[in-house]
């Protein structure tokens, strides 16, 4: 019974796993509207992992305010991260918003606005 319980708690605590632009992975898309078209596909929550993929020498991750992400600013970031793979969780229900620093590449369409709408259960 007690190890029923405690699946039961990790279940709960643990949320789903998204690669993030799936087999493409994190790098300069086709069309500028690649992640925003990606992301609206799906229904984040608390507790949801993004997975980012990409080379670590030519591409990067920032999590930004919405207003660094609208002018594809990353000069502050909240956080940056340089190592592929790259595992954010999502810990509150705020929206979040991920670029890529080098270069134009956010001017590029390598961004991604994540929507945050429900709660984990």
């Amino acid at each position: 019974m007690a190890m029923v319980v405690v699946s039961m708690e990790f279940h709960s605590s643990t949320g789903e796993h998204y690669v993030v632009g799936y087999d493409y992975h994190w790098r300069l898309p086709s069309a500028e509207s690649f992640y925003l078209v990606w992301s609206r596909l799906h229904t984040f929550k608390s507790n949801d992992v993004l997975v980012f993929i990409f080379n670590n020498t030519i591409h990067n991750v920032a999590e930004v305010t919405k207003e660094a992400y609208e002018h594809c600013n990353g000069t502050n970031p909240i956080s940056l991260h340089t190592t592929s793979p790259t595992e954010l969780t999502i810990k509150n229900m705020d929206n979040h918003y991920y670029i890529c620093t080098i270069g134009d590449h956010c001017k590029k369409g390598q961004k991604v606005g994540i929507e945050v709408k429900d709660s984990p259960n």
